[in-house]
């Protein structure tokens, strides 16, 4: 199959070598690894770049833009690029690609009064709209990729979504753009009329906009469609008001064909002071579109509509116990998400409830309920991830987007559908439906194997048949969602406007530098089409089948980018935070291990290069499995680094300081017996053995607690259900902070029950994470038999350390007996106990292998210390950059402090009497940084049920 990946012989390590040499000041590479990770987006396609630049600034963008005017330049093209989340391809292809998410992140400037911002375009959208938020001001554009999507990609596609009835797209916010143009110029746009005196490229362009926009206005008036949506790009219906022009009209939605876009000013509303979410569930799906079209009526700021397979998978999220009570009716095949928003609550709830009342009167609906205050935040998070909670559906066949922004009138998209549901059905497809009914559009995503070769024509089939279906309705098969690898539909959909395109791309760019191949060309060389460009599936499949069912987290990543949040407390990726390089985001590592597998790297057939490569971007993941939960698709890093390094280190000799580390949970009871020669070794004269090494900021090992009940083999027998607990010992807990236990073992006395203490064996998680898979299995298996015999007298197990104890759920063998966290023990039996009054302030800080389990994870101590008269307070915080070892590791100690400073340094400092903290990393790291002590939850509850102590001394 034809591909466009190598469409010119351009020399990119000589023009690289070139920019740098102009004074580039980003920075610019041509490494397999940095290309790799951005050949990918959220499309189905994949394209290799032939370098990569993170320009710093406007000047950067100049640099560039004059450098590839010069002839010897001629034959490089540029890709511009934003979040990366594109879902057909936009920025995808051959050449340089110009990143500005890395370094060109700048808010410039806010203006409240005016009611506008300046921004550089590799401003995140939620990140602006955090900035806003304590001036009651946001950038009403909305997206379900909001958390990673840039700004500049958002003008880019001209973005929209949620709420774009009342909002409108990116464009309608747009008020001026700098971009540079090829050759370096820079085009600061505004509304006005034509000026002869403006000369270069700018005049070119201006007077180009001007006679295309008055010669052609009634083709343009009659051609263009009448939707909310309209044709995104190269807009001619709005270059024109009156006698004036604006350039915006073009450069939004342009995918980066035209320049690039280096700073926005773009218009912020004051945020809604209300707002109520009416959600109505159905019997069959096209009830609820049907239903759609009536509600759209009604004066609501927006209409979602979601399926039965969307709303399974919603439920699957750890988000979804805290919005359960809004979803009762799990037989429902469709729900609609109707929000009113309003600046007086009193005037909204009589809206609301006049609303419901119109409703309840009408038949086909299953239920009706209502989100109010932070449900209604919540419901829309949950809304957002139904983009990547499809790509999680299981099997090879996958849900895939390359049809799925079709836009028709609202009053047609009921019919729309179920002709759409027609072809899929004949073809035999799953899929999965949601979007925005209000304006038209739905989101559809058929599930098809592009690994299988034989399933490959469904795209063109599945796509002609589609875009000729949205003719008949009025509608487009690009809505939302930008055209890329589609742009051959162009010329049919714009007929004989197309030649203006072609003017207009050739007055911006006339040798076809910007990002060829997409939307219009400036002469005759073809425009990309769906079927002749690379596909993943096509790479993936040259791994083989075993090799992908190993790596099978590493191939179900669709590129949706949710690892590229960049907020700093949230636990998403802090490695990627902290570096900003994509390579060290799971998306990116996941890409890279699926190349290295491509390359037969396994055998160690790879590029040893790029295998150096992939291996420094693996190690640089804490495992600390927030991806495991928080990517919509699940992509398990941790699993992916084991696998990786235990097929690494089969042709590779380990370092001392990894056999260290593998076998430390074995020696430390040793080490405990010896513990002066143990603290001699983390801060006595055998710390520069420790620097040798590799290891820093270790602990230092107290005395061990006397007195604790060890259990024995002949205890087992005697073991009283009601009466025991028995404690399965972690080897931080245990041997570095042994106080815990004893706290522990005074806080079940006084609820009446019995500690014991389970044989000491290594978790074997430390093997697991450096990739000894074989060694780790063994130490799993026998803590697993050792712990079954005492689990079947009936008697309860539990672990205090949160990663190690949630390792025996998720990484252990499937017959290992319940181990649980102590806030799931202690929860009802604290319940028994009397209320009691307390006016201390305690946060709570738990650890990060509990917070991506959700608000559940947490409600227990929430529970417990409300008995005792105290309101945790749970601020959220992302990792404290420990993780285990990882931060002990010399090499990752700088990254380690730097990612406590994110999030931790704030949450540990004043504010409250207590901090507690439940994870012994977490502590630890925090005393190394800062000299604060943190509790444990399990410490604070024996102070508080001990003994009648004053408050006063609970606040020392």
């Amino acid at each position: 199959m034809k591909s466009p990946d190598r469409l010119q012989p351009a020399d990119y390590r000589a023009f690289v070598a070139a920019l740098k040499a102009t004074g580039f000041r980003g920075e610019a590479s041509v490494a397999s690894s940095d290309r790799v990770v951005l050949a990918t987006d959220n499309s189905i396609y994949q394209l290799l770049p032939d370098a990569v630049a993170w320009p710093l600034d406007e000047d950067d963008l100049v640099r560039i833009a004059r450098l590839i005017e010069e002839p010897r330049f001629h034959d490089i093209v540029l890709r511009p690029r934003g979040g990366g989340t594109g879902t057909n391809g936009q920025s995808l292809g051959n050449g340089l690609m110009v990143d500005c998410s890395r370094h060109m992140t700048a808010i410039l400037e806010i203006n409240a009064e005016e009611g506008w911002v300046r921004v550089q375009p590799g401003v995140i959208k939620d990140q602006l709209n955090a900035a806003l938020k304590p001036l009651g001001l946001f950038f009403a554009p909305e997206l379900s990729t909001s958390s990673r999507a840039t700004l500049g990609g958002m003008i880019s596609t001209d973005a929209c979504g949620q709420g774009s009835c009342v909002y409108g797209k990116t464009s309608n916010h747009v008020l001026n753009l700098r971009a540079v143009l090829v050759g370096g110029e820079v085009l600061e746009t505004r509304r006005a009329a034509l000026d002869p005196t403006v000369g270069g490229r700018s005049g070119e362009i201006l007077a180009c906009l001007d006679d295309i926009s008055s010669s052609q206005a009634d083709l343009i008036t009659a051609r263009f469609p009448k939707l909310n949506r309209s044709l995104t790009g190269y807009d001619l219906a709005h270059i024109r008001e009156g006698e004036t022009i604006d350039p915006v009209a073009v450069l939004c939605g342009s995918e980066g064909t035209l320049g690039l876009i280096a700073q926005a000013r773009l218009r912020v509303l004051p945020i809604p002071k209300a707002a109520s979410l009416i959600l109505i569930f159905y019997s069959d799906f096209q009830s609820a579109l049907r239903d759609a079209r009536e509600i759209a009526v009604l004066g609501a700021t927006s209409v979602e509509t979601i399926d039965s397979r969307v709303l399974g998978l919603a439920r699957e999220e750890p988000t979804f116990s805290a919005v359960a009570h809004l979803f009762p009716q799990a037989i429902a095949q469709g729900v609609n998400i109707v929000e009113f928003t309003d600046d007086d609550p009193k005037a909204l709830e009589a809206r609301v409830a006049t609303l419901l009342a119109q409703l309840a009167a009408l038949p086909a609906r299953l239920v009706m309920t209502v989100a109010r205050g932070r449900e209604v935040e919540l419901v829309w998070g949950l809304r957002k991830t139904a983009v990547g909670l499809l790509g999680r559906a299981g099997g090879e066949k996958r849900p895939i987007p390359f049809v799925e922004d079709c836009a028709v009138p609202p009053e047609n998209l009921e019919p729309f559908i179920a002709g759409f549901r027609a072809i899929l059905d004949h073809e035999g497809l799953d899929y999965g439906m949601f979007g925005h009914v209000d304006a038209g559009v739905l989101h559809v995503r058929p599930a098809i194997d592009l690994t299988d070769p034989a399933q490959e024509p469904l795209i063109r089939r599945i796509t002609e048949a589609v875009v000729a279906l949205a003719a008949t309705h009025g509608g487009l098969l690009w809505g939302e969602h930008g055209k890329g690898v589609r742009s051959e539909f162009v010329p049919e959909v714009f007929g004989p406007l197309y030649p203006s395109l072609q003017r207009i791309k050739a007055a911006f760019d006339p040798r076809n530098q910007m990002n060829p191949g997409k939307i219009a060309t400036p002469d005759n060389s073809p425009l990309w089409k769906i079927d002749e460009v690379a596909m993943r599936g096509q790479n993936d499949r040259t791994v083989p089948d075993d090799l992908r069912k190993v790596y099978t987290s590493a191939f179900g990543c669709n590129g949706n980018g949710a690892c590229f949040n960049r907020t700093l407390d949230d636990v998403m990726c802090p490695s990627y935070k902290v570096t900003g390089d994509r390579r060290h985001s799971p998306k990116g590592r996941a890409g890279l291990v699926r190349e290295w597998l491509r390359q037969g790297g396994p055998d160690g057939h790879a590029d040893p290069q790029f295998e150096i490569e992939v291996k420094e971007a693996i190690e640089g993941c804490l495992s600390c499995g927030a991806c495991t939960s928080q990517c919509p698709v699940r992509v398990d890093i941790p699993s992916i680094r084991a696998q990786f390094l235990d097929g690494f280190y089969r042709r590779h000799r380990r370092s001392l300081r990894d056999i260290a580390l593998a076998h430390l949970e074995g020696l430390l009871p040793l080490a405990a017996k010896f513990r002066w020669g143990f603290n001699m070794m983390t801060d006595g004269p055998g710390t520069a053995l420790m620097a040798a090494i590799g290891l820093t900021a270790l602990p230092r090992m107290p005395r061990q607690a006397r007195g604790l009940r060890w259990l024995k083999p002949s205890d087992i027998g005697n073991l009283d259900p009601k009466l025991d607990v028995v404690l399965i010992p972690d080897a931080f807990t245990q041997f570095f902070e042994p106080q815990i236990v004893a706290d522990l073992e005074a806080v079940l006395a006084r609820l009446q029950k019995r500690l014991w203490i389970a044989p000491y064996r290594p978790s074997g998680k430390a093997r697991k994470v450096l990739g000894r898979l074989a060694g780790f299995a063994r130490q799993a298996r026998r803590q697993t038999e050792s712990l079954r015999v005492i689990a079947a007298t009936g008697v309860p197990l539990m672990g205090l350390e949160p990663p190690v104890t949630l390792s025996y759920r998720h990484d252990y063998p499937d017959d290992m007996p319940a181990v649980a966290l102590p806030q799931d023990m202690l929860a009802p039996l604290i319940a028994a106990l009397p209320e009691q009054a307390s006016d201390i302030s305690v946060r709570l800080l738990p650890h990060c292998s509990e917070r991506v389990l959700g608000a559940a994870a947490t409600a227990e101590w929430q529970i417990i210390f409300a008995r005792l008269g105290i309101k945790l307070d749970t601020p959220a915080t992302g990792c404290c950059g420990m993780a285990g070892m990882w931060g002990h590791e010399a090499v990752n100690r700088e990254k380690s402090t730097s990612i406590f400073a994110h999030s931790w340094q704030a949450a540990t400092g004043p504010g409250a009497d207590v901090i507690l903290a439940t994870g012994f990393s977490c502590r630890c790291q925090t005393r190394h940084l800062t000299g604060a002590n943190l509790q444990h939850p399990v410490s604070l509850l024996r102070r508080l049920l001990d003994m009648p102590i004053a408050i006063e001394g609970l606040k020392k």
